[in-house]
């Protein structure tokens, strides 16, 4: 083995042993199997989907969130029907793209440039693989339970739950990371989070989406995120901080 080589080898054991890497390195190490494991998720998920396997659990958690004998009338008061109207909003195109707008011009006025072309760069780019993978996999939508809201598209993977992944979580951690305090980081990083998750939830509640649908979208979505956003802030120089 020349000298040169060794030297190679002993650089790439270094920058694997957890005890060499600095703070922002194991943060991207995180990041990287985070999105991994997010990718890994979608592709077994929707081997399951398509094999037919997930279809018993669908049809169990959409009856379950309707009325016993009566599949159009969602569970809970007449209250509860018009919230999640609402909230499933949050994960609409008009919605995200409003959010991301603000975003957009906030991270402008305060000359963040790079995390501005983030927002729309990881926007612009799950939209499209969103629409790529519903016509690929052409999974149509649950005719099981009424509609509660109109719907167009197809149906796996959800647009509303990946899109809200995506946006909210990729603005969570560009706020956190601008946070010094590590309760305003978990603070940011949870409301992000729990608006991702009630956007998915809203989307079985109103019976347009199987539960897989959701599932799928989350973990595409966040792994989409967490991939670019990783890629864009830190992966041309990252390996070389020490």
């Amino acid at each position: 083995m020349s000298e040169e080589t060794r030297t190679m080898r002993q650089r790439l054991l270094a920058r694997l042993d957890p005890r060499g890497l600095n703070r922002a390195q194991a943060i991207a190490l995180l990041a990287l199997l985070a999105a991994a494991a997010g990718l890994w998720l979608f592709a077994a998920l929707t081997d399951e989907v398509l094999e037919g396997d997930t279809h018993a659990f669908d049809e169990a958690v959409l009856l379950a969130l309707r009325t016993a004998g009566d599949a159009d009338n969602p569970l809970g008061p007449a209250w509860l029907e018009y919230t999640m109207k609402d909230l499933t909003a949050l994960g609409g195109y008009p919605v995200v793209i409003v959010i991301a707008l603000i975003a957009v011009g906030y991270l402008l006025l305060v000359r963040a440039w790079g995390s501005a072309l983030l927002v729309p760069v990881v926007l612009g780019g799950a939209l499209l693989l969103n629409n790529l993978l519903k016509t690929g996999l052409g999974r149509p939508r649950p005719t099981l339970v009424a509609h509660i809201v109109e719907v167009q598209t197809l149906s796996y993977p959800s647009g509303h739950a990946m899109l809200s992944a995506v946006l909210y979580l990729t603005l969570g951690v560009l706020l956190a990371e601008a946070q010094r305090s590590a309760r305003a980081q978990i603070y940011v990083m949870a409301v992000a989070i729990a608006l991702t998750l009630i956007v998915g939830v809203s989307r079985v509640y109103l019976g347009v989406h199987w539960p897989t649908d959701v599932l799928a979208g989350w973990s595409v979505g966040a792994a989409f995120a967490l991939a670019v956003w990783l890629g864009v802030r830190w992966g041309p120089w990252l390996w070389r901080r020490r």
